[in-house]
């Protein structure tokens, strides 16, 4: 096996930030939609989120993923194109060589599974912060501790410090396996496309996509799989905002099971649209990031070579 090249680590570190600005304000409706009560469809929570928090509410709890998406990113393409390169040097003999559907595969399966180690607790945060509808005080926590939408937590870090205290690290792992279930398929169905994509579009003779190519083949791949994994983000989302004023669900399990009992099989839908049009711009500022960075420091690596 060749060397672990850091160069995919740093370029997925800059993707992740760029993926964060870009799609925050969608993920804040989409989690409202997925996991609150009364906003009914996508519109209209936009409208009620504007209306009662301003332009400030589509970007709460985007402090802690612009700092902890940004690692996250950065493991999972680090660890995604270092595993396809040891692959094609494991059954080709060349990890340079153009990867198989199973080597990309493989190494997206291998990327989600890590993923959640990282994921999981940024997720839970993020989610937690973005169900506050109210601001937070000492006298809004007192009054209306109990109540859904009121203030829990001052921000990230009181909110990492607060589930450790009160429910241990299981507490920071909540939703864990709906997060592996929603991951593993999602991030097959994230490279893989983005990967086709890019060929069918890259016009013959050009030695890499350009980044029109690249914007385009990102957006698409990352509506593809949100679409795939929308289903198990609505148990993550909803086990993970589970727990803050009541806990409602014993487990994944049965957090399927009332939402489509009280909800039909439609909620495991909720948030499809936003998360597809979210997925886009976001997923489009990943791959552009990422390879446009990477393309930068080869090109000063070859230039600072003797």
């Amino acid at each position: 096996m060749g060397s672990v090249q850091l160069q995919d680590f740093v370029a997925g570190l800059v993707g992740g930030v760029a993926s964060v600005v870009a799609g925050h304000p969608l993920d804040t409706v989409k989690t409202r939609l997925q996991a609150g009560q009364g906003y009914g469809n996508t519109l209209k929570c936009v409208i009620t989120v504007y209306r009662n928090e301003s332009l400030a509410g589509f970007f709460k709890g985007m402090s802690f993923p612009l700092a902890s998406i940004g690692i996250y990113s950065s493991v999972v393409f680090g660890v995604f194109s270092n595993t396809q390169r040891f692959l094609s040097q494991l059954r080709h003999g060349d990890p340079a060589g153009s990867p198989s559907l199973t080597d990309m595969t493989l190494a997206s399966i291998v990327a989600g599974v890590i993923s959640v180690g990282i994921g999981t607790p940024v997720e839970l945060v993020k989610i937690r912060l973005q169900m506050q509808t109210q601001p937070y005080n000492k006298a809004n926590v007192k009054l209306n501790s109990t109540v859904p939408g009121s203030p829990v937590y001052r921000g990230p870090i009181h909110c990492l410090r607060t589930i450790l205290q009160k429910e241990g690290i299981a507490g920071i792992y909540r939703g864990n396996v709906a997060m592996l279930l929603r991951d593993v398929p999602g991030y097959c169905a994230y490279f893989i496309p983005y990967a086709m994509f890019c060929d069918w579009i890259t016009p013959d003779g050009s030695i890499s996509p350009n980044p029109f190519s690249i914007w385009v083949a990102g957006g698409i791949a990352g509506a593809v799989s949100w679409a795939v994994c929308t289903p198990m983000d609505v148990v993550k989302s909803r086990l993970q905002a589970d727990g803050v004023y009541l806990n409602q669900y014993k487990g994944i399990l049965d957090c399927v099971l009332q939402s489509y009992q009280n909800e039909g099989l439609k909620v495991f839908c909720r948030g499809l649209m936003v998360n597809t049009l979210r997925g886009f711009p976001s997923s489009a500022a990943m791959f552009l990031g990422y390879e446009l960075s990477l393309k930068a420091m080869k090109r000063c690596q070859t230039e600072t070579s003797p």
